[in-house]
Order: C-alpha cells, then structure tokens, then sequence
C-alpha cells in the first residue's frame, strides 16, 4: 500500500485540548457528540481552502480582517472566543494555520469538496439556500455547500435528478434506489405558485420535500453533491476537487443504504479522491475493519463484492481491487479526565487490543457488549 503522510494538529482550540490527524486515502474520526469531530474537519477545510473561505465571506459582505471575527463567522457565532493567539496552534503537515494568513491559502476554487452534517436543513421547503441568505450563526461549511446546491438546482431546471442514466452506473443507481427511494424519482418541479421544488414522485403521488422520510432527506443533499464528484464518464475525477469530507453519512439511513453509501465512498477512491468521514455508526467501522483485514489476508477482489452484496461486473471489479490497495485511517476524539478533549489512533481496529479504545472501536461497540453481558448473567442467574 502507498503510505499518505498529511498530517493535522489541532491545539487549544474550544473543548479540544490536542488532536492530531494522520490521513490515509480513507480517514474516519469517531467519538461522542460534542467531542470536537466538526471542529477538526473546518479545520482541515481552512487549512486546504483558506482563499475560497475568505473570498466567499468578503464576496458576501463579511469583515474578515480580525481573526476573532473570521473565526466566528468560519465555525459560526461564539466560537471567536475558541480562538487564543497564545495558545491556539493549528498547523498542517507542520504549517502553521492562523486566520490572518487564511487568504492566502489555496486557491479561489477550493480542493475540497464538504457535505456537512445539517445538510437536510439547508433545504427549506424544497429548494436550497444562497450563501449570503444563511446567517453568521451558520458555519461557513454549510453556506458553502448550501450554494453549491443552489446552483446545481437552479441550472438544471425542471426536470429529473435521480434516477438518471447518465448520472452513476446502473449498479450504483439500482442499489440506491432499493435502499433509499423504492422506485420514487427526484425531480424539480414548479408548485401552484410557479416556484420550482424538489418533489419525490411514486406515479401520481408527488411528495413534498417535508413529506418525505428522514433518510430521504437527508440522503439526497448527499446524493445531488456526489453527481459533481462522480463524472458520468468512465473513472473521471473531478480536476478542481482533491479532498471529500462527508459528516455522518449514515444520517437517516438503514444499514442497507449505509453499506450504498460507502460502496459510493469506495469509488471516490478509485477515482483518486482522498475521503475524510465522522460518523458514530458502528455499522461504518464494521466495513472498514473488514476491508483492512481482507488486506491483511490477501483476500480476492470477489470478496470485497461478496460483502457488499454486488455483482462482479467490470466496473465493481475495478472498485474492489483499487479498495485492496488503499490505506486506512481512524482516530477517537474523547474528553479525559481534565475534561478535555485529545485523540486516539486505533486505525488497526484490533478487537483483541489491549486498549479498550482500539478494542473498542472507540466506545461503539461497547454498548452492545455490555447489553450483552447483562443478558449473560441474566441467564446465569436464572440458572442458579
């Protein structure tokens, strides 16, 4: 395998009292709620897109010239004060990141392409939002990824978004349709009052896009930013677009359209892309331990299909074989005993570790182990 070595620090910045990142070409970070996952990847996005950020901001009328302002207004309202000049360090493969130098940091079109965790609530009654019509409350991520959606819905008109021929390949759009929308088709359409909407349509029946159920919603913001990423041409990666950050992808979503999701993940891949993800899905660690240990048992290309319940066609096993070769990344925020919050390393997803944290998948399989152990003694009780 090709071993990557980006690397990022964070330190002294709100509850996170230090975390480092090393990246693979698939990169997950897992711990509880409120652990500072969100935070980590803005920053990685400003560390990579400093320029697109502050153009997009200034574009829009925000001042940016005080760091503690464009830090509010990067990680959303209040969070200026998460910023220390003396203490603060943020730094990527050993560059240091500070809010003043952010415009010159990347390029006025971004490398990296963000889907951020509240994505469904950028889509109100059905249509997305521009950036400057999102408040500062707002973190930039999410107006970014709001505008894209904006654009993408209004130049495309009335008219189909899913299922489309020439958008994702038959084995793709199949899987998803079975585990997602059973046969609906995303479309725009203009309501009574001549506004264009997002519609889920089953024959006569169009659905609003508050009608719909909570995978459906929050699945399609996910599905219409991976057309940009996933060229209707043949292993075609997007030139402008490097990095995919994906926050919980498994939101609303069944195992089934859990395991289409990161089968999407894994032609990102194949198509070069670097993927970073937070999740807390179990289900999400359980695809990532067996495609590792297919590598470390030099398993067939077929098993990986196997798994993921596809067949063997050209195309899946050019996605399976490029899976075998990629490496592997996952690190557990937690708060310790100071009530801070600093990372952990358990890429190996070694059950049989030492460490409760690696053995543990970073505390997601634990719950059912000890539910399990309390029908254990449980019976053992009964017994006696």
């Amino acid at each position: 395998m090709m071993l990557t070595h980006d690397h990022l620090t964070v330190r002294n910045f709100a509850q996170i009292a230090e975390v480092d990142i090393s990246f693979g070409d698939l990169t997950l970070l897992v711990g509880a709620q409120g652990t500072g996952k969100s935070l980590v990847l803005q920053w990685l996005k400003a560390a990579l897109d400093g320029r697109e950020i502050v153009e997009a901001l200034e574009t829009a009328g925000h001042p940016t010239q005080k760091p503690e302002v464009l830090v509010d207004l990067i990680f959303g309202a209040g969070m200026g004060k998460a910023w220390s000049a003396k203490s603060t360090r943020i730094a990527f493969n050993k560059r240091r990141v500070l809010p003043k130098d952010l415009a010159q940091v990347g390029k006025s079109l971004g490398k990296v392409f963000f889907v951020p965790a509240h994505r469904a609530m950028l889509i109100s009654d059905g249509w997305a939002a521009p950036f400057q019509k999102l408040s500062s409350d707002t973190p930039v991520v999410a107006r970014m990824f709001s505008q894209n959606l904006y654009d993408r819905f209004n130049a495309r008109g009335e008219g189909p978004l899913f299922p489309l021929d020439r958008v994702f390949q038959a084995a793709y759009r199949n899987e998803i349709d079975k585990a997602v929308f059973h046969g609906g088709i995303i479309a725009i359409e203009e309501d009574r009052q001549h506004a264009k909407r997002l519609r889920l349509s089953h024959g006569k029946i169009h659905l609003p896009f508050m009608t719909w159920t909570a995978g459906q919603r929050e699945f399609t913001p996910l599905l219409l930013g991976m057309h940009r990423l996933l060229s209707p041409r043949r292993l075609s990666k997007d030139p402008d677009i490097d990095w995919v950050i994906i926050e919980e992808p498994e939101m609303g979503l069944h195992p089934q359209a859990v395991t289409v999701v990161m089968l999407l993940m894994l032609e990102l891949l194949l198509r070069g892309y670097r993927v970073v993800l937070s999740t807390h899905s179990p289900h999400v660690l359980t695809i990532i331990w067996m495609l590792r240990q297919m590598q470390e048992n030099h398993a067939s290309w077929k098993r990986i299909c196997e798994a993921f319940g596809v067949g063997l066609s050209q195309n899946m096993q050019e996605v399976a074989k490029s899976a075998l070769t990629k490496t592997y990344c996952t690190h557990y925020l937690a708060y310790e005993s100071d009530g801070r919050v600093r990372s952990t390393d358990i890429s190996s997803l070694d059950p049989g570790s030492d460490d409760e944290r690696v053995a543990g998948w970073g505390g997601l399989t634990g719950f059912s182990s000890r539910f399990g152990e309390a029908v254990r003694r449980a019976v053992n009780d009964g017994e006696t």
